[in-house]
C-alpha cells in the first residue's frame, strides 16, 4: 500500500518559513540539546522521506515536535503534526529522560482526553523496565538544561499564574481523596494540557518564577498520575508520574521528586515489582530529596521505603523504617507542611504501617494498626482512602478465621464506598468476593447478602 503523503507536517514547515535543509538544521540543534546523538547528523532527505509518509522512529517524531514548538510558538502535539501513530504509552522511546517533557507531556495529556485512545492506552501494559531512573549527573544538571529551553511563547508567567496551579491542584487533590481518582481525572488533565503545559514554554522573568512555575506544574502532573493509578490506569499514571519527576528536578524541588518517586514506589509495589519498588523508594531516600524535606513528608517518603522493604522480605529493614516514620512524624509541624502531604497524619502511617506488617505475614499485627487507621481517619475528608482500609481490616480478619467479624467490616467497607469511583475501591471488593468464595458453600444470609452488596457495588463503581 502506498504511503500517504505528510500534509500536515508539509504545511507546518511552510508556516515556519523553512526549506528541508533549514528544518533539518533546526531538528539537528535540538537533538544534539536534548542528546539524542542518532538525529544530530540529520539531512534534508529525512525530512523529504517524512513529508512523502515515511515515519521516523525512535526519539525523532518527538524531537520534529519540539523543534516546530519552538519555531511557531506553540505547543504542537504528534497529531498535529500527523504523525500520531499508536498513543504515546507504546512508544517506549517516549520514556526516555532525554525527550523534552513539555512535549511528552501535552502528547499524553491529547491521549489521555480522547476516549478512544485513551481506551487504547488501557491496553498498553505497565512497564517495569521504564522505571529505571538516570544518572546522578543528570538530576544535578536538569535545572540548569530547563534554564536554557527557549520559550515557545511571548506570555511572562507571574506569581499569579503559580498560584493558579497550585490552587487548582489543592482542589483536585481534595476531590480524589473524597470521591477517588476516576472521579474529575478528565477535567484536571484537561486543565493540565490546556492551561498549565503551556505556561511551560512561556518566559520568565527570574530564574526563582521559573523554578516556582516548574514545581507547580510537576505537582499538577504527579497528581494526574496518582488519580490515573487509583483509577487502575497504570501506564498512563506511571507515564504522568515519570513526567513529573522529570520536571520536579528541572525546578530544583529535592522533596517534591521525592515525593513523586515514592509514588512510583507504591505503585510498583501494588504492581508486585519489589525490586523496582525498594530501587525507587531508596532514590527517593536521598539527601537532597529525604534529606530537604519537612518532618511530614519525611514520614511519607520513610514509610513507603518499608513498604518496598516488605514487598522484598526485608523484615529487619522494614521494622526499622517503620520506627523511622513514626519519629518523623512525631516530629511534624502542620505549619511547616506543604499541601501534598496535608493528608499524611496518624491514620495514615497506621494504615500503610499494616500494609507493610500484612506483607511480612504477620496478620495479627496488620489488624491492630488498621484499627487505629479506621478510628483516627477523618471519614469526609478522606472517605476512599478509609473505605480501602476497611477493606483490608477485613481481609486480615478472614486470615485469621474471624469470618462473622470480616462480614462486618467489608459491610462497612461497602457502606463507605457510596459514591467513590476508585479502582482500588473496586480491587478490594474483588478481593472480598475471593475470599468469600471458600465460605459460599455454607449459605450464611449474612454471606449471600454481603455478596450481593458487593456485586451491586461493582457495578456502581464501574
Amino acid at each position: 500500500m502506498a504511503r500517504e503523503r505528510n500534509a500536515a507536517l508539509a504545511a507546518l514547515l511552510k508556516e515556519a518559513g523553512w526549506s528541508q535543509p533549514q528544518a533539518a538544521a533546526a531538528v539537528a540543534r535540538v537533538a544534539a540539546e536534548s542528546g539524542v546523538r542518532e538525529l544530530q547528523a540529520i539531512s534534508r532527505s529525512h525530512i523529504a522521506m517524512w513529508i512523502q509518509g515515511t515515519r521516523p522512529s525512535g526519539q525523532a517524531p518527538h524531537i520534529l515536535c519540539e523543534t516546530l514548538s519552538r519555531r511557531l510558538g506553540r505547543r504542537l502535539t504528534l497529531a498535529e503534526i500527523g504523525l500520531e501513530g499508536e498513543p504515546t504509552g507504546r512508544d517506549d522511546s517516549a520514556s526516555h529522560w532525554s525527550v523534552d517533557p513539555l512535549t511528552a507531556l501535552a502528547e499524553l495529556g491529547s491521549d489521555d482526553l480522547d476516549m478512544h485512545r485513551r481506551k487504547m492506552l488501557t491496553t498498553v501494559a505497565y512497564s517495569a523496565a521504564g522505571l529505571a531512573l538516570p544518572a546522578t549527573s543528570w538530576w544535578a544538571a536538569a535545572p540548569a538544561e530547563a534554564a536554557k529551553r527557549p520559550a515557545v511563547s511571548f506570555r511572562q508567567v507571574t506569581s499569579t499564574d503559580i498560584d493558579d496551579v497550585r490552587e487548582l491542584t489543592r482542589f483536585f487533590s481534595a476531590r480524589d481523596q473524597q470521591r477517588g481518582g476516576a472521579s474529575g481525572r478528565s477535567a484536571l488533565a484537561g486543565h493540565l494540557r490546556d492551561e498549565a503545559v503551556p505556561l511551560l514554554g512561556s518566559r520568565f522573568a527570574t530564574e526563582r518564577i521559573r523554578q516556582d512555575l516548574y514545581s507547580a506544574v510537576a505537582e499538577m502532573t504527579y497528581l494526574a498520575g496518582w488519580m490515573a493509578f487509583d483509577a487502575s490506569q497504570h501506564r498512563t499514571a506511571q507515564r504522568y508520574l515519570t513526567l513529573a519527576a522529570r520536571i520536579a528536578a528541572e525546578a530544583g524541588d529535592g522533596p517534591l521528586g521525592g515525593h513523586i518517586l515514592r509514588a512510583l514506589a507504591h505503585q510498583a509495589v501494588d504492581l508486585g515489582h519489589p525490586r523496582n519498588a525498594l530501587d525507587l523508594a531508596g532514590a527517593s531516600m536521598c539527601r537532597d530529596r529525604y534529606g530537604q524535606a519537612g518532618y511530614r513528608e519525611k514520614a511519607l517518603l520513610a514509610i513507603v521505603h518499608a513498604r518496598a522493604l516488605a514487598a522484598g522480605g526485608d523484615r529487619a529493614g522494614t521494622l526499622a523504617a517503620v520506627s523511622r516514620a513514626e519519629r518523623d512524624l512525631a516530629r511534624a509541624d502542620n505549619d511547616d507542611a506543604p499541601s501534598r502531604v496535608g493528608f499524611f497524619q496518624e491514620a495514615s502511617l497506621a494504615h500503610e504501617t499494616a500494609c507493610a506488617l500484612r506483607d511480612l505475614g504477620r496478620p495479627r499485627d496488620a489488624e491492630i494498626h488498621f484499627q487505629r487507621s479506621v478510628a483516627t481517619r477523618r471519614r469526609q475528608l478522606y472517605a476512599r482512602t478509609h473505605s480501602v482500609t476497611l477493606g483490608y481490616l477485613g481481609s486480615v480478619q478472614v486470615q485469621q478465621g474471624r469470618l462473622d467479624e470480616a462480614c462486618a467490616t467489608w459491610n462497612e467497607a461497602l457502606e463507605a464506598m457510596s459514591g467513590i469511583q476508585s479502582g482500588r475501591a473496586r480491587d478490594v471488593i474483588v478481593r472480598m468476593q475471593t475470599d468469600l468464595s471458600p465460605v459460599r458453600h455454607r449459605g450464611g444470609r449474612h454471606i449471600v447478602e454481603l455478596d450481593r452488596r458487593a456485586r451491586d457495588m461493582l457495578r456502581a463503581i464501574g
